[in-house]
């Protein structure tokens, strides 16, 4: 962030600013494109320490095994949500007034300053936080249970029957916060790598070679990260719709009426506010109202089950491309045939509010939706595995949202005509890219309902008569969820 906020500061650091009627600007230097991809690289280093921890560090801070506990880790998550949700509200309608209006150099620079009170924040509270000591790395036990199951290749499985003794499954160490998970038939080939052959086994109980033989916890650990990855991969299409927001959202509202009222101007990019109130409105609706109601009837806790939160959201994400491209459409035509000097077409910048409400809807089911999913189905020492698994989520959003940008300027246009996504996006075809993205979510959704069809929870809450029990995952085989 002081990196961010020394480029607009320094005259160095960013080329010289456009004059009126001057066709082409001058690009930045080398010079000045690397020490923005440097600044933009030290951010993306930081907050993937920060995002994936901060949730499990904060439950870290909770005795689960009391009741205070866990309504404090209840307690904990809303007020981390709600805080979350409040400083997106600031920062794109506060913070992008004052750079757009005021000062760029004030717009990074008030951010910058807050970070640096937190990290003084973050160190005068080291003496009182609770710390859970790392127990090894994770993923050196799944290579563990690769090479394992691949040296075992060749042995039989036994029979389902007969299978008492024949695995390892030492106990879990005392006072240890993982649940112990049972053996499934899911992913069959890696149980060869629990199977006791002679002198594997130490008198102790431990085993003498971890590369030859790894325990059920390991092997059903490895599995909950194999279960999860089709489903992680549906997630990135209906993230790409959401990201759009952030980038042609805004192109349209700097091609309308942005003002509400006689002196004041909506800045563009404090639209997506919209959907950040939708979240606010809808969830608490949701949580107190409907959830309660639904919960009755489908005997689930939360109403419906995470998967189907997800889809739901998907479902939202195709809705709001679809507006978004017939709105585009709209605004397009109103442009072209008004015919303004600047391009602006004559109709109010809240034409893009139902797509915006759209997207909250969206994100209110399936952004949420996928952060509970993988909390509650990874294991327990691997919380702050399954908060990054979202965030690749986010990037690889990102990745798949230039691929397609990219494609579209060298695959559309020509003989004469500009391509979708030129820089006038009057000249353009935007709502084509937003029909290209709904058609894609349309795919994902179909694939998305395949392997969710398919995934077996770890745990569910089912309700009886307000009464909650959990079941594994052999008890809800032939439940339909």
């Amino acid at each position: 962030m002081l990196a961010l906020t020394m480029i607009p500061w320094l005259p160095k650091l960013h080329p010289p600013p456009c004059k009126m009627g001057q066709h082409e600007c001058k690009k930045p230097n080398n010079s000045q494109m690397g020490f923005l991809v440097m600044g933009l690289g030290c951010l993306s280093i930081g907050s993937a320490g920060i995002r994936p921890c901060s949730i499990p560090f904060g439950v870290d801070q909770f005795d689960s095994t009391t009741d205070e506990g866990r309504k404090g880790i209840a307690s904990f998550f809303n007020w981390y949500y709600t805080s979350f949700t409040l400083v997106l509200i600031i920062a794109v309608t506060v913070v992008v007034y004052i750079q757009d209006s005021v000062s760029w150099v004030l717009g990074f620079g008030i951010p910058t300053i807050l970070i640096f009170l937190s990290i003084i924040l973050f160190f005068i509270g080291t003496k009182v936080y609770v710390y859970v000591k790392p127990q090894g790395s994770i993923f050196s036990s799944f290579i563990q249970v690769f090479v394992a199951s691949y040296k075992k290749r060749k042995l039989m499985l036994p029979d389902e029957r007969e299978s008492n003794g024949v695995f390892y499954d030492p106990l879990l160490p005392e006072g240890s916060i993982v649940k112990k998970l049972p053996l499934t038939h899911k992913y069959r080939w890696l149980n060869k790598a629990a199977i006791v052959m002679e002198d594997e086994v130490n008198t102790d109980g431990t085993c003498s070679n971890k590369w030859r033989l790894c325990s059920i916890q390991q092997i059903e650990e490895l599995k909950c990260i194999l279960k999860i990855f089709p489903i992680w991969s549906a997630g990135i299409i209906c993230f790409t719709a959401i990201g759009q927001q952030g980038t042609f959202t805004i192109s349209q509202a700097l091609k309308m009426d942005r003002h509400l009222g006689p002196n004041f101007q909506i800045p563009p990019g404090s639209l997506s506010v919209i959907s950040m109130i939708t979240v606010g409105i809808w969830l608490p609706v949701y949580d107190r109202f409907i959830m309660p109601s639904v919960t009755k009837i489908t005997r689930i806790e939360g109403g419906i089950t995470l998967l189907q939160r997800i889809g739901i959201g998907m479902v939202f994400s195709i809705l709001s491309m679809v507006v978004a491209g017939i709105t585009e459409k709209a605004r397009r035509n109103s442009a072209i045939t008004h015919n303004s000097p600047d391009g602006i077409a004559p109709v109010t910048v809240m034409w893009l509010a139902p797509q915006l409400v759209l997207m909250g809807f969206a994100e209110a089911f399936n952004i949420l939706g996928q952060i509970e999913f993988y909390n509650k189905e990874f294991p327990e020492n691997m919380s702050s595995v399954a908060n990054s698994l979202f965030s690749c989520t986010v990037a690889g959003a990102s990745y798949i949202s230039s691929l397609l940008v990219n494609l579209l300027h060298n695959t559309t246009g020509g003989h004469g005509h500009p391509d979708w996504l030129t820089n006038d996006i009057n000249e353009g075809r935007v709502d084509n890219y937003y029909y290209l993205i709904a058609g894609l979510g349309v795919l994902n959704l179909f694939y998305f309902l395949y392997v969710a069809r398919r995934y077996q929870y770890k745990t569910r809450i089912v309700v009886d008569d307000g009464i909650k029990g959990y079941a594994d995952v052999h008890e809800l085989h032939d439940m339909k969820y």
